[in-house]
């Protein structure tokens, strides 16, 4: 049977392909991305397996659906670079990297690898029920991101994009506007490529993401009433 490249070797291919992006390099490279891929994918569906045991939601995720294509869309955009230089899988329900559901986020990316959890960029009418969940439910919201655990792990939510003003509906004295003008429910967790590199990822992965779950399960209690 044939080893599995290690993440060591995979973050040293996204080393290389950071300084030569372009399709003439990645094509005399392609069987080395292929392995990259490959060792990217077995992480990801070990820690699919991982997270099924805190999460049953997660139980029947195919891994293939949760990583992102490296190929860049550049159509919009001014950089032309053709590959993105990371690798990504969103695990969730209902789709994997396509879902509507918050979900568990793996980045793997030379100097700049991180864990994430939530929900990014939900479509305009679930975001704006999710802000209503927020405000109604504030101290249940506010019970999960004070924990004690989850507030070390993931101290502030990504706010990245976030509204200036308080959205329409809501009352300015709100003590909690802040978590009403995010875009992106999410919670990040940085971690350096040596840690990404040691055995047993998935389960030291999974031993964090699961602080992250009641938000996901706080947050999906509201998409699913929406899409199902």
């Amino acid at each position: 049977m044939e080893e599995v490249m290690p993440i060591r070797e995979v973050l040293a291919f996204l080393s290389d392909l950071k300084e030569h992006n372009d399709r003439e390099w990645f094509a005399a490279n392609k069987t080395r991305y292929l392995a990259a891929r490959e060792a990217f994918e077995l992480r990801v569906r070990e820690l699919v397996s991982e997270i099924s045991g805190f999460d049953e939601d997660i139980k029947n995720v195919d891994a293939k659906n949760c990583l992102f294509r490296i190929y860049r869309d550049t159509r919009f955009s001014s950089d032309k670079t053709p590959y993105k230089t990371h690798f990504g899988a969103y695990i969730a329900s209902g789709g994997g990297r396509k879902s509507p559901r918050a979900g568990y986020y793996l980045h793997l990316e030379p100097g700049a690898s991180f864990l994430a959890a939530g929900l990014w960029c939900p479509e305009a009418h679930i975001l704006k029920a999710l802000r209503r969940s927020v405000y109604e439910n504030i101290d249940e919201f506010n019970e999960i991101r004070l924990s004690k655990e989850f507030a070390e792990l993931f101290p502030v939510f990504f706010d990245k994009d976030k509204l200036k003003k308080l959205p329409p509906g809501f009352p300015k004295d709100f003590p909690e506007a802040e978590f009403l003008k995010l875009k992106h429910y999410i919670v990040e967790f940085p971690v350096e490529d040596k840690w990404m590199a040691e055995e047993l990822l998935a389960t030291r992965v999974a031993r964090i993401l699961k602080t992250a779950y009641p938000l996901n399960r706080f947050l999906n209690y509201t998409v699913d009433l929406l899409i199902t």
